[in-house]
């Protein structure tokens, strides 16, 4: 049975709860009566109920609430005059605005529907900069694969929203547990990625003067995922919560839909739960490649993962017995469903071969720190096919092959 929510309420309910963590009444049952009481008064219920509405809520009438009689206006001079103050506090209130330098307050189960199409009526927030400023956050940006996706409009409206961070060495940019308040873009500097795993912090990752974090907590509504400390003195660009969600929760709703039934068909991440592989949709951004352009060079560092989406990949290898004038012997092809460019990523080694465009390609791309923090479950599966690998190498080059070494 579907369960319709009225228009309104949920606003009703995020202004109500905002007010009482401001305020934080001793007496929660009396404040919001009082709280309901003037909001129909003034006849600013956001529900849209008239002032001669009935029940508890009428204005100027001794409620009782869980049988605790509350005061009226008229029967005490200085609680009308309180409650006069209260009231000009209630008309004058609106929601606090997110400050770039402290962290955002807990609302549990926000409310926010991605494929709904809401009234633009908040202003877009604007942090004005340099032309030099701006040049560095657009140097910043232009590798992010969550942004991969967004037109030109988006993209300038996301600049606009985007702050500057200076960070010291040991502090805690975000920390795990904590609501998430910004997404967090690298301009430089090195953080480490601690997860604490049976009450023990353990270091599972790094970020060295590129990448971007955060967003995990922004787009599914839950706590921090891990913890980012700095371990050298950085700059980041920070993107509050509602400027995220109004633009890149709703183009990954968009993207989801466009490949949730494409993902639920890769063998390769069927040992994940529905929602993990819906995580997995929205950090993949895509790039094309045109006939014969190298996707991948092998001696290089890895830093992406890739699916085929449309067209053929062609996998080459050049090997230290062999003399392959050539750009090295084929020693696979990757079409759609297929993926690639794993093995240096689980092996945390440079690239074991090269990768190249056969007409027109397509790819789902994922980045390293996605990779291993999305990815870990389907871990097993990449390393079983590492002994393929190796296996099908001898029968091209005739002799054993650790792809694991770094000398292959």
């Amino acid at each position: 049975m579907s369960i319709k929510i009225p228009a309104g309420l949920t606003d009703l309910l995020q202004s109500f709860t905002v007010e009482v963590l401001r305020k934080q009444p001793a007496d929660l049952v009396g404040f919001a009566v009082q709280y309901f009481s003037k909001l129909q008064a003034s006849q600013k219920l956001p529900f849209g109920h008239e002032k001669s509405g009935s029940g508890a809520l009428r204005a100027g009438k001794a409620v009782n609430f869980a049988d605790e009689p509350m005061q009226t206006d008229s029967e005490n001079g200085e609680e009308e005059e309180e409650e006069e103050e209260e009231e000009d506090d209630l008309e004058e209130f609106e929601a606090p605005m997110i400050n770039r330098f402290t962290r955002r307050v807990s609302v549990c189960a926000e409310a926010f529907n991605p494929d709904e199409e809401e009234e633009e009526t908040e202003p877009w927030v604007v942090h004005p900069k340099t032309d030099e400023q701006r040049r560095r956050l657009q140097d910043a940006c232009k590798d992010i694969l969550l942004f991969k996706n967004l037109d030109q409009e988006q993209m300038f409206q996301l600049l606009d929203a985007m702050f500057e961070i200076h960070v010291k060495v040991g502090e805690h940019v975000i920390d795990q547990g904590d609501d998430g308040d910004n997404f967090y873009v690298i301009e430089r500097g090195t953080y480490d990625i601690f997860v604490n795993v049976d009450g023990l912090q353990r270091c599972v990752g790094a970020y060295d003067n590129r990448g971007s974090f955060g967003e995990l907590a922004l787009m599914y509504n839950t706590p921090r995922a891990a913890t980012i400390i700095a371990t050298s003195n950085g700059a980041l660009w920070g993107l509050d919560r509602a400027t995220f969600r109004r633009i890149i929760v709703k183009n990954n709703a968009r993207k989801r839909r466009l490949y949730e039934e494409f993902v639920q068909s890769l063998p390769l991440l069927k040992s994940l739960e529905l929602g993990e592989r819906m995580k997995v949709v929205d950090v993949f951004g895509t790039k094309t490649y045109k006939d014969e352009e190298r996707i991948i060079a092998q001696g290089e560092k890895a830093d992406c993962f890739y699916i085929v989406e449309s067209g053929e990949v062609r996998i080459t290898m050049k090997h230290k017995t062999k003399s392959d004038a050539d750009g090295g012997v084929e020693i696979a092809r990757c079409s759609r469903g297929q993926y690639f460019g794993e093995l240096a990523l689980v092996a945390n080694q440079p690239r074991a071969a090269s990768a190249y465009a056969v007409g027109n390609v397509k790819c789902l791309v994922m980045d390293v720190q996605a990779f291993e923090r999305l990815l870990g479950p389907c871990m097993d599966i990449m390393k079983r096919n590492i002994a393929n690998y190796e296996e099908q190498l001898v029968d091209l080059f005739g002799t054993n092959m650790d792809l694991t070494d770094p000398a292959v």
